[in-house]
């Protein structure tokens, strides 16, 4: 008996070489432009170079330092409103209750006559107070974060002018530039740093630290998956186990962290506080977010996206001052720079998603 003979099978024809590598190209850059931030990115490389052709003083590197100065002390604030965005909610109250912040420590710290540092300690209970209030009325009533968050702002506005007055007299705490701590308070929030001859706020370097830790903890950890599910599809997210409540209640309380860390920096900067200030500012929160990629309706998004629409509004707020233009124009070119910033975000965007 003979054993059957059987016929080896033909190798795999081999792809043609290159082929792959194209394939492989191709695949990196679809994923490169699928991106939340690329946009932003592309809008703020156009937007640099053209002031940099435009504005001469906007090209040495104190220019520089002064738009990082700008982007950081929004960027602080836009960071954790774009997380608690890609969680699928928003917070309008953020803008005020930086002012409410640094109220409370100038007077905690003036009226106690201690430490400044019990009195920014007592402001950052305060602030992330105002974010579990926000959080648990949301996760209680059900009612849009719009709304609720409408309600907080009106409410921390009228208390800002209120107990500013009855407490002070005067719509400005008092300057707390001679009281004890108030040195190294101002060295941790609101220092100069020189760097080859250039002063760069602290601020900056916060700014850029938080942004390094907010991606780490969006893009490596258990609580970033259950962000992305909460914005995305809170029903199916909640049937697998996350918590949607518990994850929706600390990022307003990030947010809460944000507008105590902007509020210190405003106030160890001035020394005093005006109390009607920071209204308007949390729609700049909300517009850089957007502009670096977080979608409206949430599950989308990402840490640096932000961070870089902070730098586009840096960029724009300064370089029409390094321009020479009217001030009278400002609001005008501020708005029509964004836009167009938005514009070429979402044409990026499309493009990736057609190939």
């Amino acid at each position: 008996m003979t054993a059957p003979v059987t016929t080896p099978s033909p190798p795999p024809a081999a792809a043609p070489r290159g082929l792959a590598g194209r394939d492989s190209q191709r695949s990196l850059l679809h994923r490169f432009l699928a991106r939340p931030e690329v946009g932003a990115l592309v809008g703020a490389i156009a937007v640099y170079a053209f002031f940099w052709a435009v504005a001469p003083s906007f090209r040495p590197a104190g220019s520089l330092s002064l738009v990082l100065y700008q982007a950081s002390t929004l960027g602080l604030m836009a960071l954790p409103v774009g997380l608690l965005m890609i969680g699928g909610e928003f917070d309008l109250s953020a803008g005020v209750a930086v002012t409410t912040s640094s109220l409370a420590a100038s007077m905690f710290s003036y009226q106690l006559t201690t430490n400044v540092w019990v009195g920014v300690s007592l402001a950052l209970v305060l602030s992330l107070a105002i974010g579990l209030f926000n959080g648990v009325m949301l996760v209680k009533t059900k009612l849009p974060s719009f709304l609720v968050t409408l309600g907080t702002f009106l409410m921390l506005q009228g208390l800002n002018i209120a107990i500013t007055k009855l407490i002070t007299g005067n719509v400005a705490t008092n300057d707390i530039s001679d009281m004890a701590g108030f040195k190294t308070a101002h060295a941790v929030f609101a220092a100069d740093i020189h760097i080859g001859g250039v002063a760069v706020k602290v601020t900056v370097f916060w700014w850029l630290g938080f942004v390094a830790l907010g991606s780490w903890m969006l893009l490596r950890t258990k609580f970033g998956n259950w962000v992305f599910a909460v914005g995305g599809q809170k029903d199916s997210a909640r049937a697998v186990g996350v918590p949607v409540a518990r994850t929706k209640i600390i990022l307003f309380m990030l947010v809460g962290l944000g507008a105590w860390f902007v509020g210190m920096h405003n106030l160890f900067q001035f020394n005093s506080i005006q109390s009607g200030t920071g209204i308007g500012n949390e729609l700049l929160y909300i517009v850089a977010a957007v502009i670096g990629g977080c979608l409206l309706t949430g599950g989308f998004g990402s840490v640096v996206g932000p961070a870089i629409g902070a730098f586009i509004f840096g960029m724009v707020s300064q370089g029409i001052v390094f321009a020479g233009w009217d001030a009278n124009w400002f609001q005008f070119f501020l708005g029509l720079m964004l836009l167009g910033a938005m514009l070429l975000n979402t044409w990026v965007q499309r493009q990736a998603a057609r190939r």
